[in-house]
């Protein structure tokens, strides 16, 4: 009866709010789903995301676990094949299930403890295979096998995660501000702290200050916010609900697939990530660190830039409401990524002019300008990014009258895997053409690769990947459709759910007789 009854509490609720459209203009403005409780723990799950050492995964395959860049680009081709083969079967399990806990739900609570479990043993490789080269072979078969076991996992997981996220609230509006909240809040309740301390031990160590082994931190901190945030995030599976209905008849696989042409925003932003996808660079942190050295005055100057232009990154939140009020989601989405391309071409022409990407005093006064530019469009580019996923997703239930979220996304992410698979043997590839030494002390590269970190980290990048703006300048939700289409999916999930209440009446009174 409970769930009679909390059904029926919806239907009274979609009526309400279809009946008051005329005068909000917005047919769920007016009534929230998501408690306190929950929202906190959506605040701690947005906070997990972030609690972790992962900027230093590539130093840590570079310089601790030693796996040789020609066999980790042939390794990678061979798990990224599995992951577009299990990623097709895995999608159609997950949008064809229905359960009391929901469609995605299950999978992120059974998985999480034990993905947990399994992935700390990532950090483990240096004492597993200690003093070894980077073509010891039972490492490298190790360090495969590894790879595929998470991969799949993983799928499961990152299938049902992207779709949950967009079903636990259907009122759009709810939807951004749990995010704005969340990007907000998290930075203040230290979500990159490990970076900042890491990068700290890290400096220590490799300038021979600390006289521990390198592997011995990467273990302590790996471990240890592994373990912190992949708690916040079970907690958040357990508290929180999926509350976007799910069309009873189970979708053709196929039409998840299809979805990719049908689903013109999906399309678009397939596109888009698809002529972006063939930037070619490394993260501007191994551009500090084998250039300067990595010493711990430079990641003191950034932290205290970064805490100085804080303020700025979460006044920028308050700039969403009123920028999705006056412009489309088009204008916000290409505004602020031609915006990013400049402030990063910027920082590039610094370093440039007179050779300054040598010289450590301009190239922080160039970080710190860079940074607090681009604090100022930081808070709109996290919200609008992530609910425009949300809105393609809401514009094909809209347009179809079922919700593929699971089979769209990896249909859109197989794109992203078939061409993530060649250009990450291409990146790989590249570091050896540039003359990239592995396993050298930091600081010890060539000049002429010190020159191309910087470009791969800067300039290279934003050119290869510019052509995946041309997508975005054509989408089609401007803002009367998005209106339009808000309403007419609460007029379909109100008559969804009440046919949803009368069929279990049905049976219940079939049963009584």
């Amino acid at each position: 009866m409970s769930a009679i009854n909390e059904n029926e509490a919806a239907v009274t609720t979609a009526e309400k709010t279809a009946e008051d459209k005329s005068a909000t203009g917005n047919v769920y403005r007016s009534f929230n789903y998501v408690g306190t409780k929950e929202t906190l723990a959506y605040l701690f799950n947005d906070f997990s995301n972030t609690f972790n050492i992962n900027g230093y995964s590539t130093r840590y395959i570079w310089d601790v676990v030693h796996i040789d860049f020609g066999i980790s680009a042939i390794v990678g081709l061979f798990t990224g094949a599995w992951d577009i083969i299990n990623d097709t079967f895995i999608s159609a399990i997950v949008d064809n299930t229905r359960t009391r806990l929901g469609k995605f739900r299950p999978y992120l609570v059974m998985f999480q403890i034990p993905m947990t479990l399994i992935g700390l043993l990532y950090w483990f490789l240096p004492y597993f295979f200690p003093n070894t080269d980077g073509t010891y072979i039972p490492k490298l078969i190790f360090y495969f096998a590894f790879g595929v076991i998470t991969e799949t996992a993983n799928t499961f997981t990152g299938v049902a995660r992207s779709g949950y996220m967009s079903t636990i609230t259907p009122n759009p509006n709810e939807r951004v501000r749990l995010i704005t909240l969340a990007e907000l809040l998290t930075g203040y309740m230290g979500e990159d702290m490990p970076m900042y301390i890491f990068g700290f031990m890290y400096d220590m160590v490799s300038t021979g200050r600390w006289k521990i082994p390198m592997r011995r931190i990467f273990m302590g901190m790996g471990v240890s916010t592994a373990i912190v945030s992949s708690i916040f995030t079970f907690w958040f599976f357990l508290v929180s609900k999926e509350r976007v209905p799910q069309s009873i008849e189970r979708p053709d696989i196929k039409a998840g697939f299809k979805a990719i042409v049908t689903n013109y925003p999906v399309l678009l932003m397939t596109l888009s990530d698809f002529l972006g996808g063939f930037g070619i660079g490394t993260d501007q942190q191994n551009y500090w660190i084998d250039v300067f050295g990595g010493n711990s005055m430079i990641n003191t100057i950034k932290a205290l830039v970064s805490g100085i232009s804080a303020p700025v990154g979460s006044i920028s939140y308050a700039f969403v409401a009123p920028l999705r009020k006056r412009f489309s989601s088009k204008f916000i989405w290409v505004g602020s990524d031609i915006y990013g391309d400049m402030v990063v071409l910027g920082f590039f022409l610094i370093g440039y002019f007179n050779n300054n990407y040598l010289k450590l005093k301009p190239m922080m006064v160039a970080y710190g300008i860079s940074e607090f530019l681009s604090k100022i469009l930081f808070g709109v580019n996290k919200v609008i990014n992530a609910d425009l996923w949300n809105e393609a997703m809401d514009f094909c239930e809209w347009k179809n009258g079922y919700r593929m979220e699971a089979t769209t996304g990896v249909a859109k992410s197989l794109v992203q895997k078939l061409q993530g698979v060649f250009m990450n043997s291409i990146r790989a590839f590249v570091m050896k053409k540039i003359g990239y030494v592995q396993g050298i002390k930091i600081g010890t590269q060539d000049a002429k690769t010190k020159y191309w970190l910087f470009a791969l980290s800067t300039i290279v990048p934003l050119v290869t990947s510019a052509l995946g703006i041309i997508p975005k300048m054509l989408w089609p939700i401007n803002k009367k459709k998005r209106a339009q289409m808000y309403y007419e999916l609460s007029e379909h999930r109100k008559k969804m759910i009440e046919d949803y209440v009368d069929g279990i009446k049905e049976e219940s009174s079939a049963e009584t007789v």
